[in-house]
C-alpha cells in the first residue's frame, strides 16, 4: 500500500509524526489497549513511542502493509492507530487492527477508520481483510460488525496473552466483494437493553453477574439436570459472564438474567442457543435460583425469550432438552406453548460414562401462549 492521507467520517489517517510521541504513548499506555495487544511494550513509554514512529511504522509500509495514525479531522490530534499486517502477498490477503485513545472512544473513530482502511486496502489489491479479536473485548466485535466484517469462526490458541499462555481468537472477515455497509446481526441488542412483562425482566448476561450465576448453577436441583451432571468451576462460570456478548455478537448464543421486575433481584437465568442458523432453529434453557421458584417466573422468562426468538431474531423454530424426570421443567415448556416431539434415547453425557435420555420438547411461532 502507499501511505496516502485517508479523510472519512471525521477522522483522518495519515503518517505518524514526531508531534505524535506523547499522545501516542498515552493512548498505548492505557490498560486496555495494553490488555488486547500483548506486543505493546508494558510500560509504553514516550522512547517506545518515538521508536514506532521513527522505525517501527515505516517498516511496516516497507512490507507492503500500513501503518497510519488516526487523527482528529478537525484538530489533527491523535486518536488512535490502524494498521494492514501482516501481508500474505500470494492470497492477497492481509490482517487488520485498531486501537483507540481512551479520550477519544465511543465515539465511532474506530469504526470510521476500520471502514476507510478496509476499503482503500481492497482498492489497493486485497482480496480478504482478517480481524482476529478477542471474546472479552466486545467494543473491537461491535467495530468489525459495523465495518463490514463477518464472523468465521475460533482460532484456537491464536493470541498470546501477555506474562505468557495462549488465548483463542474470534476471526472475522471482510471480502473484496463483499456487499457494502454493516455486517448482519443473528442476534439483535434487546430493546432498551431488556425485556420486560413487568413481572420479569431478562437482560444480558454480563461480568458482574459471576457471582449470582455460581450460586445458581452449582445448586444440586440444577446440576442434576444437566449435561453431564457436574457442577462447573468458578473459572468456567467467570468466562461465561465475560464473554457473553461475544456470544451475542457472534449470533451463536444469547445469555440472560431472569430479575425480579419490582425488586431487580436477581431470580435465575435463560437463554437461547442457536443450534442451526441455516434452518433458522434454536434451543432455550432456564434455571432459577430457589427462592424465586414457584411463583411462574420461569414460564414468564421463556414466554418473554421465545417471543424475542421468533420476532427480532427470526428464529423460525424453537426446542428444549429436558431429562425426563425433570416434570417442573415439562410444565413450565408446556405453558409457553411447546409439545412433547420425543425421547432420544442415551443422547446425552452422564457420569463414569453413563449416557442420558433427553426428552424433546418443539415450538412454532404460532403455538406460543
Amino acid at each position: 500500500m502507499t501511505p496516502e492521507e485517508i479523510e472519512a467520517d471525521g477522522v483522518r489517517l495519515r503518517q505518524f509524526r514526531p508531534g505524535d510521541a506523547a499522545d501516542l504513548a498515552a493512548g498505548c499506555g492505557d490498560p486496555v489497549n495494553l490488555r488486547f495487544n500483548p506486543g505493546m511494550p508494558q510500560p509504553y513509554t514516550e522512547a517506545d513511542a518515538r521508536w514506532w514512529i521513527a522505525e517501527g511504522a515505516p517498516a511496516a509500509w516497507a512490507t507492503g502493509g500500513a501503518a497510519y495514525a488516526i487523527a482528529d479531522g478537525a484538530t489533527d490530534r491523535l486518536v488512535g492507530g490502524a494498521g494492514i499486517g501482516p501481508v500474505v502477498a500470494a492470497r492477497r490477503q492481509a490482517d487488520l487492527g485498531y486501537w483507540v485513545a481512551p479520550w477519544a472512544r465511543r465515539r465511532g473513530v474506530a469504526t470510521a477508520a476500520t471502514r476507510a482502511l478496509a476499503a482503500s486496502a481492497l482498492r489497493h489489491g486485497f482480496d480478504r481483510l482478517e480481524l482476529l479479536i478477542h471474546a472479552e473485548n466486545p467494543a473491537s466485535l461491535r467495530v468489525a460488525l459495523a465495518a463490514g466484517f463477518r464472523h468465521e469462526g475460533v482460532r484456537r490458541a491464536a493470541g498470546q496473552l501477555r506474562g505468557g499462555g495462549r488465548t483463542d481468537l474470534l476471526a472475522w472477515a471482510r471480502l473484496a466483494d463483499d456487499p457494502p455497509g454493516p455486517a448482519p446481526r443473528l442476534l439483535p441488542d434487546l430493546p432498551d437493553g431488556r425485556l420486560t412483562d413487568g413481572v420479569v425482566t431478562l437482560r444480558r448476561l454480563g461480568p458482574d453477574d459471576v457471582e449470582v450465576m455460581h450460586r445458581l448453577h452449582t445448586r444440586p436441583e440444577v446440576v442434576a439436570n444437566q449435561a453431564p451432571p457436574v457442577p462447573p468451576a468458578w473459572a468456567a462460570i467467570e468466562r461465561r459472564c465475560r464473554t457473553a456478548e461475544s456470544g451475542w455478537l457472534t449470533g451463536t448464543l444469547a445469555r440472560l438474567l431472569i430479575l425480579d421486575a419490582v425488586t431487580g433481584e436477581p431470580a435465575g437465568s435463560c437463554g437461547l442457543n442457536v443450534t442451526d442458523q441455516d434452518a433458522g432453529e434454536g434451543s432455550v434453557g432456564y434455571a432459577l435460583l430457589p427462592g424465586q421458584r414457584g411463583r411462574g417466573l420461569a414460564t414468564r422468562a421463556v414466554r418473554l425469550l421465545a417471543g424475542w426468538a421468533f420476532g427480532p431474531a427470526g428464529i423460525a423454530r424453537l426446542t428444549a432438552g429436558t431429562v425426563p424426570e425433570n416434570t417442573a421443567s415439562h410444565r413450565v415448556l408446556e405453558r409457553v406453548g411447546f409439545r412433547r416431539e420425543g425421547l432420544l434415547r442415551g443422547r446425552l453425557p452422564g457420569l463414569a460414562g453413563s449416557r442420558l435420555d433427553d426428552l424433546v420438547f418443539g415450538l412454532l411461532p404460532d403455538e406460543l401462549r
